[in-house]
């Protein structure tokens, strides 16, 4: 089982991202601050488990969180800050709508930057070490498969229902045969992309 606290009876707050290798759409953050003492054995990096498990602790996040909220950076704003920062503005994002401010803030990775007064720690592979980290890679994650699904809709040609905006073989294909959309991150040149599709 994850690791409920780093110091226990404090109120911190787990942040983590989805979205950060991806070739199109937003980054997504959550921030989530859980009660002393929560407990769940199927809560874990989001990674490893399935989508309607996802889904499924999601709303049990939603429902027993103190407080949780969700914060995104745009193309445009990835464009302009690059990833990393936009990942890291995203989280801080996230941490301005809290409802209850933390005493703490756990960051999975190992870049971050001050938000507000809060002392913070960065844990290195966080969301399979801490509750509260776990619980918002799920947070993002979902919100952002969500928020990519939609967008599929408008651009099936892309397979982001299935890809999310990640750079599969497909998803380089047809950007090379039809170009990008307004929700590619243009940061990403079209040359790195040709490079990648001869190795296809």
């Amino acid at each position: 089982m994850l690791k409920r606290h780093l110091e226990a009876g404090r109120l911190e707050a787990g942040c983590d991202e989805a979205g950060r290798g991806c070739l199109a759409g937003p980054v997504h953050a959550a921030a989530v601050i859980l009660p002393v003492g929560y407990k769940n054995k199927w809560l874990d990096d989001s990674k490893k488990i399935s989508e309607k498990d996802r889904y499924s602790l999601r709303e049990e996040i939603e429902a027993k969180a103190l407080a949780w909220a969700v914060g995104v950076c745009s193309p445009e704003e990835i464009d302009q800050h690059n990833i990393l920062n936009a990942s890291i503005l995203a989280m801080h994002k996230a941490l301005d709508q809290l409802q209850q401010k933390p005493e703490f803030v756990l960051v999975d990775g190992n870049r971050f930057k001050p938000w507000s007064d809060v002392p913070y720690q960065t844990v290195i592979k966080g969301d399979a070490t801490f509750m509260s980290i776990a619980a918002a890679s799920i947070l993002a994650k979902t919100y952002r498969d969500d928020f990519m699904v939609n967008l599929d809709a408008e651009y099936p040609q892309y397979d982001w229902k299935i890809n999310k905006g990640y750079p599969t073989p497909k998803h380089r294909s047809v950007l090379i045969t039809e170009g990008p959309t307004p929700y590619h991150r243009k940061s990403f040149k079209l040359k790195e992309l040709q490079q990648l599709q001869l190795k296809l």
